[in-house]
């Protein structure tokens, strides 16, 4: 039929679009890293069609009508039970089914109802345990997701958000006013600084600090169309994991001593995750790890977590039906 031959047509069109370079590098490194457990990690990730959306509503744009549709189309929240830190005011819905709840265009003057996100990237946050009053900074914000779950949780003192890039620095601008009403945005302060001298510049100013690093996403980068930027990235690979060290040691200059911080990327490379943050602890005498395993316990009914982590640390590996991440979490606290 018709439809079976644009069905056909669109799965030729992502099959193609796989980047074998990317590939083969990934099979090495994480049949490596991961054994046999990437081979399912593998399927998902090359498979678009399986691939999952969940809806984050805003809390300054609510809307009863949007949380029926969701339960009608099948959504249930994302987070329940004993999590230690669940505020009620975030609300996140997710189902088991692939496929996309339609993106809302940008309308001037007014907010947007929803915003759509790997459900893995609430897990910093939730993370982070953000309370109202607190000053806190999100490191590298763009595209600012994450920022605006924070601040589904609580309200800061003071909400530094800040992204280098100058792209990506305007695309974090265009979330905050889309989500964030107008009083509320005087909390916040966009800036573009270099993350590894911003422990320099505000020393000791923060009380909880997002690291959501810039890594090599695991996604994204298996579907470079351009081969000579796909080898480039492979090559720059390497140097990621020094530039993650660099913006942890900064973020910890500028926490406050009892403050925390969380560090996430969203790739399965262990030269980004767990190194990054066992060299950080090996050479930091002032921070120590902190236990996230009762979330991480919390939500495994929704999430399929790498076993034989440290307790300070987790990986969501994609599977189909929870095809969630890659997303690594760990958690600091200065002392």
């Amino acid at each position: 039929s018709f439809l079976l031959k644009l069905e056909n047509k669109a799965k030729r069109k992502l099959q193609k679009q796989i980047c074998q370079v990317v590939l083969d590098h990934f099979e090495k490194q994480y049949t490596r890293e991961l054994g046999n457990t990437w081979t399912n990690v593998r399927d998902v990730l090359t498979y678009p069609l399986c691939w999952q959306y969940a809806v984050l509503l805003n809390k300054f744009s609510q809307s009863a009508e949007l949380e029926n549709t969701l339960h009608v189309k099948g959504y249930h929240p994302a987070f329940q039970g004993p999590l230690p830190y669940l505020p009620a005011s975030l609300k996140c819905y997710v189902r088991r089914t692939p496929g996309r709840f339609p993106a809302q265009k940008h309308q001037a003057g007014k907010l947007k109802e929803y915003y759509l996100l790997n459900a893995a990237s609430l897990l910093p946050v939730l993370a982070l345990e953000v309370k109202d009053g607190e000053d806190v900074l999100d490191l590298c914000a763009a595209p600012g997701g994450k920022s605006v779950a924070i601040l589904q949780c609580a309200y800061p003192g003071n909400f530094h958000c800040n992204e280098y890039d100058d792209l990506r620095s305007r695309w974090l601008q265009k979330t905050i006013e889309s989500f964030i009403p107008d009083p509320l945005t005087n909390l916040i302060m966009v800036s573009k600084l270099d993350g590894t001298q911003i422990g320099d510049l505000k020393p000791e100013l923060y009380d909880k600090i997002l690291v959501d690093a810039p890594c090599s996403n695991d996604r994204s980068w298996l579907f470079s169309s351009d081969i000579q930027q796909a080898t480039l990235r492979l090559i720059q690979r390497k140097e990621l994991s020094f530039l993650q060290f660099q913006l942890l040691r900064s973020a910890i200059k500028a926490l406050r001593p009892g403050g925390s911080l969380v560090y996430s990327t969203c790739t399965l490379s262990k030269a980004e995750n767990s190194d990054v943050i066992n060299l950080i602890l090996n050479s930091c005498s002032n921070v120590m790890p902190v236990d996230i395993s009762e979330m991480a316990k919390a939500v495994s009914q929704e999430f399929t977590f790498l076993s034989g982590t440290q307790q300070h640390e987790l990986l969501v590996l994609p599977e189909k039906g929870r095809a969630w991440g890659p997303m690594y979490v760990a958690k600091l606290k200065k002392m």
